[in-house]
């Protein structure tokens, strides 16, 4: 099977950098998910602050809200 998608240039650039820029953007929320993580995950003792931590849990939690509410995910594109 074959997938072609066309578009007229310059008039759907818009369009055509959303389709050929998808994996740009997963690796993008990927990397910011492993972040957030890290961040709560091995924070040193001397710098834990609780607001400080609930606010990276906070921002992962959002971050998976907003994919879901998008139906996408990071356990790979389907």
């Amino acid at each position: 099977m074959k997938a072609i998608l066309e578009f007229n240039l310059p008039e759907e650039q818009t369009e055509y950098n959303f389709a050929t820029q998808g994996s740009d953007w997963y690796f993008v929320a990927w990397k910011m998910e492993q972040w957030l993580r890290q961040q709560y995950k091995y924070m040193p003792d001397e710098e834990y602050n609780e607001d400080r931590y609930n606010a990276y849990v906070e921002a992962r939690e959002k971050l998976f809200e907003l994919m879901q509410e998008n139906g996408v995910n990071l356990d790979g594109v389907s």
